[in-house]
């Protein structure tokens, strides 16, 4: 198997997903700012403040066999549109976390995001052979809550005071899945959403 942290390009119709590096920076703060995204205070999208030490954790997590971050080029227009990556990468136990994930304003509700979490699936399931894909998010999100349930992920839990946020904020993390028994269902269904909205 190969290893899970390994640099891949993935590619749809309406996107590509290429290895986050630094060179990436000015574009992303551009992607960031269309919409100001840093505002959300239960979000955690860089700013011109923070896009360093945002970059470096991604690089060093991705050194540690823990992270493999993406880029998101939307095709239409070829600009960088925003960053997901893999996360909390247990090859062990064949599982990740898909996470860290937004999308510049004007493209959200655009079918980008579907489309990326369909690549991002399909190769954790149909290439790395994951058993279980996890989603992670603040319980305040109720749009990313909405939308990972809508790609057919199930509620596992509430990790109640999971995080505390630079504000000293407490962080309850509403936590769900997709099992591999379950991924050829969820497949047919993003299909069919995608081939609609093409």
């Amino acid at each position: 198997m190969e290893p899970w942290t390994k640099p891949v390009a993935l590619e749809g119709k309406l996107v590509k997903l290429i290895p986050l590096d630094l060179s990436h920076q000015n574009d992303l703060l551009n992607a960031a700012s269309d919409g100001n995204l840093w505002e959300l205070w239960f979000t955690s999208v860089p700013s011109a403040a923070t896009i360093s030490k945002y970059l470096n954790s991604a690089f060093e997590n991705q050194q540690k066999g823990l992270a493999l971050p993406f880029t998101i080029i939307d095709k239409k227009t070829n600009k960088i549109v925003g960053s997901t990556r893999y996360l909390n990468i247990e090859a062990e136990n064949r599982r990740l976390e898909i996470g860290a994930t937004w999308y510049a304003k004007s493209v959200q509700r655009t079918g980008i995001n579907t489309e990326c979490k369909y690549l991002l699936l399909q190769h954790a399931f149909e290439t790395l052979g994951c058993i279980a894909v996890e989603f992670r998010t603040h319980y305040h999100n109720l749009a990313s809550r909405n939308a990972i349930l809508r790609l057919g992920a199930k509620q596992e839990g509430i990790l109640r005071n999971h995080r505390i946020d630079p504000q000293g904020n407490y962080r309850d993390t509403v936590v769900f899945s997709i099992l591999d028994n379950e991924w050829k269902t969820v497949k047919a269904s993003l299909e069919y959403r995608m081939n609609k909205s093409y």
